[in-house]
């Protein structure tokens, strides 16, 4: 496992919850922001974290989470505008080494690596493993022919 480290998560939904449960409980320093308060019940009792209520897109919010402290920032909301904004102020601004981005729309993908962001695209990676499972299906009937 790698060493402990600093990691700040926005989004407290489904996704960025279980990544700040797992992440804390690795042994990692964890600070979750969320717009809605209600959102930081989906942390585990075990989290061990800091929790801010704010908009991650204004930086004042950026800052009491200590961003510029953070090795990884990871933007889990549901509105891709708002994840693609966030790395961007997170990694130019503040100079976060390892930003990660959810976006829901492939075409926006290209954008943040040209930034030098990572994304997470899960419609691109849905589609691909839907692809793969059809060319799987096709070839277990072709066999199945012979």
């Amino acid at each position: 496992m790698s060493s402990h480290r600093y990691i700040v998560i926005v989004g407290c939904g489904r996704l960025g919850s279980y990544l700040a449960n797992q992440l804390s409980r690795n042994g990692n320093s964890v600070v979750i922001i969320d717009i809605d308060e209600s959102s930081f019940c989906h942390l585990s009792p075990e989290f061990s974290g800091f929790r801010v209520e704010g908009d991650a897109t204004q930086v004042a919010v950026l800052h009491g989470a200590k961003i510029k402290q953070a090795d990884v920032l990871i933007a889990t909301t549901h509105e891709d505008n708002a994840n693609m904004m966030i790395g961007q102020v997170a990694k130019k601004v503040f100079g976060v080494k390892k930003v990660l981005t959810r976006v829901f729309d492939p075409k926006h993908e290209e954008i943040l690596k040209k930034l030098d962001i990572e994304v997470i695209c899960p419609t691109a990676a849905a589609a691909t493993m839907f692809l793969q499972a059809v060319d799987r299906k096709d070839t277990s009937e072709k066999e199945a022919q012979l």
